[in-house]
Formats: structure tokens, C-alpha cells, sequence
């Protein structure tokens, strides 16, 4: 009977893997032992400590390679500072130290687990015998990029030895088994260990566990200590003297990472007269908004002398940009992570891109204007250049001092009209890049507005690379070709949102889009 079992299994399972598609095989970190499998192709479970030791043939996820691309690197962010390998290879999970890896099967078969997104036994990344987590795939959206891969790093956190992350009143009543955070927009935040489905800043948490608010969990100290495994290797020195990283004479791209909360990065720059500079600080994400970003930036600007002359540390953006001009001298950049007004800098690590370039500007002038309209902001501009334009984007502010992306306008234009939905004044800007990565602003003008649109959505309808949706309202959307074939689908929160389509063909596309049983229908098209 026992034969007969295995071979029925093996049959099942070699059905249910004969139709997968070839998986992308993604690896963050290939120099590390320690393992963490994301198993998107079905697995056959018939591990005694779950299902009453009854096998489990785990279908396959019906996710796209571009759905499971972006479940990869956000849980690989989460996990980017440790010495530890997030990958979609069987074959490197399997060559990995028996005691140092863990497999996490994504799958819709949910059936023998009710009411839970995935589930997982704590500390089991170290048994030694391949005891698998879930993350249920059906429950989470469904198919949710997002809620995926937060389940992932999650339950992969459980088998690291976490508890989860809860929250209390202040007389110690627990009021959250699993702390929702706080914020909201790009800096709203909430813990991995806790539901961090609905939060853009999610991250590791010295905090409460559901075992009594006295009970503080300090989560990196228990990744780095109990799993075989640290932190990785610092890639840059916060020395500033002659050896620090000298950024040169011309434009500069470097990838870094801040791997723990003292980590700081030290750059150089050098200048023989007075030039202009522009440094864009970026931490990793997958699309607008620092979207799967866990490092908040900050930069130190220090002279010479290591004076301290500046601190660049917005509290509603993670990212950072500097336009300035800087008399002849030395300057030292210092690259760190920052708390904001939802989160201390406990776990603001991971990877960022810096990136600038100094010299004189081929734009000469940006020069705004507007006016109201009704519920309506109507913005007209011009532009002298030397050269080119390689793109323009309206930005916008609601304290003047603060800015966000509004809309990429295409460079044949000079106008644009946006519909508020608030009865706000708001404040705009003009970015203008040129053809060789240059950056000049506008002046910022202000508009007030009495009235609003009582249109739920403000969609591009004709775009290049990504469609802007202004929402009143957090929401779900959809979008599907002509033909009415699935593209990809998602969430999103009130405010500004980028739905990226730069993979996809020029075409016409249909973009549904739900929120409190509303719908609203737009035809996209791409050029």
C-alpha cells in the first residue's frame, strides 16, 4: 500500500508539473549558503507535521513571469542586507546546507488550511528536514503581487524564528494580534511580522509580540543570530578622508546598500570652481513611489573639514533629489537610513542607486504658469533649451516644499489640466531632463480650488510607459487587452498611482477599475 501511495503521488505530481510554464530563475544573493526557495512550480508534500501527515499535491500558481519577477524582488529587498539567497531555482535550494534552507510552496491549493493567507512553523529553517511554509495564493487578492509577497517574507520570517509583531493600548489590552502600522502614501508603514498587506513601507520591527506588550521582539538580532547566517559585508566606508569613494569629475551611477541600522556610506566630490550639482538618492523598488522599498534615505552633506552643512531628509518620500550649486572645495555625501513620522530607522536597510552629475545646465529657463477653472488646474509653461528635451513631468505638493510625481507629459506639449478631487490648494512644479540626464525645476506656483470632480478616477488614457490613475479612494484594478485578455491586475491608494505597461505592445488596452462598489471603465492606448 505504501508503494502504491508514493507512485500514485509521483503520478499526480508529474501531471501537475508537465503544464507549467519555464519559470524565471532568479537568484539575490548566489555567494550565500543559507537558502530561501520561492516554489512557484507545485510541489507534492508528504511531510508528516502537516496535513495530519496526509500528501498535499500543491498546484501551481496562474501567475505571469512579470507577477512572480516582482513577488522575487520584493521578497529579496526584505532580505537583501542578510547573507541569505532568495531564489526560484530548485536546484540551488536543493545544493544548499540541509540545516540552512527553507521552501515556501506559492500555491492556490488551499483547501486543507482554511482562513489563513500561508502558514509556517517557527525556527523550522533550521531542522534539517525540509519542512515546507505556504503561502496561499488564492486568498491573497487573488494572485496579488503585493499581498504574495509580503506572505512570503512573512512566513519565511516565521521559520526564521519570528513571532508575530501585535500592538497594544496603553494600559498593555492588545488591541492587534498583528500590528496594521500607521501612515499612509509612500511613507505609511507597517511591520512584516504583523499585516503589512496594506502599508507601501514594510520592514523587520523591534516590537511587541502577541505574548504580552512587555514581550519585545528585536528581529534583526534574531535573524542574524540564530540562523547560521549575518548580515552581508559593508560595500562602502562612512570614513571620510583620502581614501573615501571619489565620485569623479562627470556623471556618476553607483548601486549600494545600507545593511544595518549604524551603516553609513561615505562619498567624495571634488571641485576645482563653481558648479552646479544634481544627486538623486534612490532606494530599490519595483515601480513609482518607492513601491517595495524598505530603505528610507537621508543624506549629510559635510565640507572638508567634516563640518556638518546640510541634511537632506524629506518625511513624506523615501527618495531623495538635490539641485544645488557648490563653491570650489571638497564635499562628502553620506548615504544613511532615516526614520519618518510613522517608523524609526530600526530597519530603514536595503539597496539604493545614487546617481548625478555636475556642470552647466543646457536648459536656460522653465518658466510655469496656471489657472483655476472650476474643479480644474489648468498649467502652461516654457522651456529654453540648448538641446533637446528628453522628458517633462509635472510635479505636485500640498505644503510647497514637498513634491510628488502628477504626470509624464509628452515633449511636444506645453499644457496640462488636472482634476481635483479635493477642495485644496495645490501647489505644481515642473521637472525637465535633458538628453544627457540633466535636471532643471520650474518655479512653483500655487492654485486654490473650491470646488471637486465627482468623478471617482482620473486616468491617462494615452500613454508611453505607465498609466496615472488619481484615486479619491483606495481601489483594485484590472487591465485586459481588446480582446478582453488578462494583462495584470492589482491595488491601489488614494492619491497618485503608476500602473506600469512598458513590457507590453502599443495597442489598445481596457483598464477596470473597482472601489466601494464603483466601477469605472477606461480605454488606454499605448503609442
Amino acid at each position: 500500500m505504501k508503494t502504491l501511495t508514493k507512485t500514485i503521488i509521483v503520478l499526480l505530481f508529474s501531471l501537475l508539473t508537465a503544464s507549467a510554464y519555464s519559470l524565471p530563475k532568479l537568484n539575490s544573493y548566489s555567494n550565500a549558503s543559507a537558502t530561501i526557495y520561492l516554489d512557484f512550480d507545485g510541489h507534492a508534500v508528504t511531510n508528516s507535521v502537516w496535513n495530519g501527515g496526509l500528501p498535499i499535491i500543491c498546484q501551481a500558481p496562474s501567475l505571469t513571469d512579470a507577477q512572480i519577477t516582482e513577488i522575487f524582488n520584493r521578497v529579496a529587498e526584505d532580505y537583501r542586507p542578510f547573507e541569505i539567497n532568495i531564489t526560484t531555482d530548485s536546484t540551488i535550494f536543493l545544493a544548499a546546507p540541509i540545516g540552512q534552507r527553507i521552501r515556501v510552496i506559492i500555491t492556490p491549493t488551499s483547501s486543507w488550511k482554511p482562513n489563513v493567507g500561508g502558514i509556517a512553523y517557527i525556527g523550522s529553517f533550521t531542522w534539517g528536514d525540509d519542512t515546507p511554509a505556504f503561502v496561499f495564493s488564492d486568498r491573497l487578492g487573488p494572485n496579488s503581487t503585493k499581498m504574495i509577497a509580503e506572505c512570503c517574507s512573512h512566513e519565511s520570517g516565521h521559520t526564521l524564528g519570528l513571532a508575530h509583531q501585535s500592538s497594544y493600548d496603553n494600559n498593555c489590552n492588545l488591541t492587534e494580534t498583528y500590528n496594521s502600522g500607521t501612515g499612509s502614501g509612500e511613507t505609511g508603514w507597517a511591520p512584516i511580522m504583523g499585516n503589512s498587506y496594506y502599508k507601501n513601507l514594510t520592514s523587520w520591527n523591534n516590537g511587541k509580540t502577541p505574548y504580552g506588550c512587555n514581550n519585545i521582539e528585536d528581529e534583526l538580532n534574531i535573524i542574524t543570530t540564530n540562523n547560521g547566517f549575518s548580515y552581508r559585508a559593508d560595500d562602502y566606508s562612512e570614513t571620510m578622508n583620502a581614501t573615501t569613494y571619489n565620485l569623479g569629475n562627470g556623471s556618476f551611477n553607483i548601486n549600494a546598500m545600507i545593511t544595518t541600522n549604524t551603516d553609513k556610506d561615505a562619498f567624495k566630490l571634488i571641485f576645482t570652481q563653481q558648479s552646479t550639482l544634481h544627486i538623486e538618492a534612490t532606494p530599490f523598488n519595483t515601480g513609482s513611489g518607492s513601491n517595495g522599498s524598505n530603505l528610507d534615505v537621508k543624506i549629510l552633506l559635510y565640507s572638508e573639514s567634516k563640518a556638518l552643512l546640510k541634511t537632506f531628509d524629506p518625511q513624506n518620500s523615501m527618495s531623495i533629489t538635490i539641485d544645488t550649486t557648490l563653491k570650489s572645495g571638497t564635499y562628502y555625501f553620506v548615504i544613511a537610513g532615516a526614520a519618518n513620522a510613522n517608523v524609526t530607522n530600526y530597519a530603514s536597510i536595503g539597496a539604493y542607486t545614487l546617481t548625478g552629475f555636475r556642470g552647466t545646465l543646457p536648459i536656460n529657463s522653465v518658466t510655469l504658469s496656471g489657472n483655476a477653472s472650476n474643479s480644474k488646474h489648468n498649467l502652461n509653461w516654457n522651456i529654453v533649451s540648448d538641446e533637446p528635451i528628453a522628458t517633462q513631468e509635472i510635479e505636485t505638493s500640498t505644503d510647497g516644499i514637498h513634491f510628488s510625481s502628477l504626470s509624464l507629459i509628452d515633449n511636444a506639449f506645453r499644457s496640462y489640466t488636472n482634476t481635483l478631487y479635493e477642495k485644496n490648494s495645490q501647489y505644481y512644479r515642473l521637472k525637465v531632463t535633458s538628453l544627457n540626464n540633466q535636471v532643471v525645476y520650474s518655479n512653483i506656483i500655487v492654485l486654490k480650488n473650491s470646488e471637486i470632480n465627482t468623478k471617482a478616477f482620473e486616468v491617462s488614457t494615452l500613454v508611453r510607459g505607465q498609466i496615472s490613475v488619481k484615486a479619491s479612494d483606495n481601489y483594485q484594478f484590472k487591465l485586459m487587452d481588446m480582446n478582453g485578455r488578462y494583462i495584470t491586475s492589482g491595488n491601489g491608494t488614494k492619491g497618485l498611482n503608476m500602473i506600469n505597461i512598458m513590457n507590453q505592445p502599443a495597442g489598445v488596452y481596457v483598464l477596470v477599475i473597482v472601489s466601494n462598489n464603483l466601477q469605472q471603465s477606461e480605454r488606454i492606448i499605448k503609442q
